[in-house]
């Protein structure tokens, strides 16, 4: 019992730290709308890495050109020019003859990280010093590049990412997905921001100065790491610059609709999380309160107290309800704000074991090829890659779905 009460305190502090993150956001997001908008617009490239078709990737891609800012430019990359969401983004782009658009291949990838060869082929040709890189499932609103740029006022400004809400467009285990999106990262995000500022960035949206790019030696230093996202804002936080969270959210959809395809996908996730950040990876397990609740609850049964095994339970169950109305509510303003709501405590329950299985190996799959993970989040060939047997194992506890954008 003793565990699970240590855990409900510990999914408690961490609560309340959530509570005082979001209203620190909330704030500095009234303070930013209060004041006069500054006539501050420079040139942008946005960046954007593409690797074959997926769901709605034309009304994606449409929402980057409907912006309401007149000094940008799009730049999509892919591996080779006959790429499905190429000739997508080509169709697109036709419809807006007045963005300037380019279009470009890298053929096959020079970096383990295949996304990594499309971002160096991209900044070479921008004609801006500020990139705004976003991945490909993601929906922005048209004053998305308007208030991503604001803060690159600020000349010690390097770096500038956005929190996300979860979009899923059926099913109970793609709005799993999207309520983890929505209220535990950002929760997570909050707490990091508020307690240390900003390390990292987030792959849906990294806007980033050139200057800081060519600092840590080009996008090249992110081709041997699985999370280029983290290592691109570290790096840019390690030179001496400030990384901001944008108070602007963007929609990130949801592309696994089947229980196999989220598991193994939120798994992989958990994992690189694991590499790159391991101390606070490890303690991320006690910030979880439906697990400890039902530990908790069942000790108390089993000592014969069923009135406090149900308190236990129901305490968890309702602080993870209402840890995802304040967030879903104040922060990503949730659309789904009921639902999301009421099925949070069930991915709190599943984000624990996401958790542990993390544990359960350094592999991943990625496009059918066996990687190693590393400390600091490096990416490596396998060992195994060569041994069918193992391979096989390995293909059981890793996720198959691809990275974005490459």
């Amino acid at each position: 019992m003793g565990v699970g009460i240590l855990g409900l305190v510990s999914s408690t502090v961490f609560q309340g730290l959530v509570f005082a993150g979001a209203y620190r956001f909330v704030m500095a997001r009234r303070r930013h709308r209060m004041m006069a908008q500054v006539p501050y617009q420079p040139f942008v490239s946005l960046l954007k890495p593409l690797h074959g078709n997926e769901p709605n990737l034309d009304a994606h891609i449409t929402s980057f050109f409907e912006q309401h800012y007149g000094n940008f430019e799009i730049l999509f990359c892919a591996r080779h020019a006959n790429d499905a969401g190429l000739q997508t983004a080509r169709k697109v782009a036709a419809r807006y003859p007045s963005v300037p658009v380019k279009f470009l291949t890298t053929g096959e990838p020079s970096y383990i990280n295949a996304k990594v060869s499309s971002l160096e082929k991209m900044a070479a040709a921008a004609t801006s010093d500020i990139f705004i890189i976003s991945d490909s499932d993601v929906r922005v609103t048209p004053n998305y590049i308007r208030e991503v740029v604001a803060p690159f006022v600020n000349a010690k400004v390097g770096a500038v990412t956005c929190l996300y809400r979860g979009v899923a467009d059926e099913g109970v285990w793609s709005e799993l997905e999207a309520a983890g999106m929505s209220i535990e990262m950002t929760s997570g995000v909050l707490v990091a921001n508020m307690m240390e500022g900003m390390q990292f960035t987030l792959g849906p949206t990294m806007a980033v100065r050139r200057s800081c790019v060519n600092e840590m030696g080009g996008f090249g230093y992110l081709g041997p790491y699985c999370a280029d996202d983290f290592i691109l804002g570290n790096q840019v936080a390690a030179h001496g610059h400030e990384v901001v969270l944008s108070d602007h959210v963007i929609d990130h959809i949801v592309l696994n609709l089947s229980f196999a395809a989220s598991v193994k996908h939120q798994v992989r996730w958990m994992k690189s999380t694991r590499f790159s950040r391991p101390k606070g990876h490890f303690g991320t397990s006690l910030t979880f309160a439906v697990p400890f609740g039902l530990l908790a609850g069942f000790a108390a049964l089993a000592l014969h107290m069923p009135r406090l095994a149900l308190a236990f339970v129901v305490y968890s169950v309702v602080a993870r309800v209402m840890l995802a109305a304040v967030v879903g509510k104040t922060v990503v303003e949730e659309r789904h704000l009921l639902r999301t709501s009421l099925l949070y405590p069930l991915r709190d329950l599943l984000g624990f074991f996401y958790w542990a299985a993390s544990y359960a190996s350094s592999h991943i799959l990625w496009r059918g090829r066996v990687y190693r993970l590393a400390e600091g989040g490096l990416m490596l060939p396998s060992q195994i890659e060569g041994d069918e047997p193992m391979k096989r194992s390995a293909d059981k506890t890793v996720g198959e779905e691809p990275l974005r954008g490459r």
